[in-house]
């Protein structure tokens, strides 16, 4: 318990430095089994925190994975976990980590993605659709994020960012334009142009820094990706 509370101590020094960044590879130098508690931890922290240890757990599983593939899909069934209800964790943090790790780790991203998607994709039958809209949001990024890297694997989640454009919960508006920005879904572009206007205010995560932003902002930027006028 002892060594657990200084591990914890130690990488929670890491990641609130201002050269976090540089701070990563001695990080990944510790057994992957032993940051993966304390990194999971952090996400609960919300805020910078919370983004650094997504980043942080994102390669850390990504190592596991290439020095032991089981040892790795246990940590990904871990988050799965944290998403269901009856675990009886809010999923805070929990899609951003997922993206990264799949944004790290081709294997992984294979035999994942599709479970992102299914948390925001809503069917008549029973499925994960996530009824807390912040986590819907956090699910439109996650799949944005995906789809900086691995573009092939999003196509199925093109459908679901469509219906995010009318979520309720206007900052999932502007992660899901985001999104299909960053996939190039130009048949999105006039759904994407009615957010123009949208002042929302929307907290996004890009380049490892947060960005304060609004959804008419995101919505301008998605279609600049694509190539297109606002």
């Amino acid at each position: 318990m002892a060594r657990f509370r200084s591990l914890k101590t130690q990488l929670r020094c890491l990641l609130q430095s201002d050269m976090w960044q540089d701070s990563l590879p001695e990080l990944l130098e510790i057994p992957g089994r032993e940051t993966v508690g304390p990194l999971m931890s952090f996400l609960l922290f919300g805020g910078e925190m919370k983004w650094r240890a997504a980043t942080a757990l994102g390669l850390v599983v990504a190592r596991m994975a290439d020095e032991d593939m089981e040892q790795a899909r246990v940590v990904m069934r871990r988050l799965l976990w944290h998403m269901n209800e009856e675990s009886g964790n809010v999923g805070w943090g929990i899609p951003e980590t997922m993206a990264e790790v799949m944004c790290n780790h081709r294997r992984l991203a294979d035999d994942y993605n599709r479970m992102l998607h299914s948390y925001v994709r809503e069917t008549t039958e029973d499925d994960n659709y996530l009824d807390h809209p912040p986590l819907r949001a956090a699910v439109y990024w996650g799949l944005g994020r995906l789809a900086q890297v691995r573009p092939e694997l999003m196509q199925p989640a093109v459908r679901a960012l469509w219906w995010g454009l009318e979520d309720e919960h206007h900052p999932g508006r502007g992660m899901a334009a985001w999104a299909l920005g960053n996939l190039n879904a130009r048949d999105a572009a006039d759904k994407i142009r009615t957010l123009l206007d949208d002042p929302t205010p929307v907290e996004h995560f890009e380049d490892r820094a947060i960005v304060c932003t609004t959804v008419g902002d995101m919505a301008r930027q998605a279609l600049e990706r694509m190539g297109l006028e606002a």
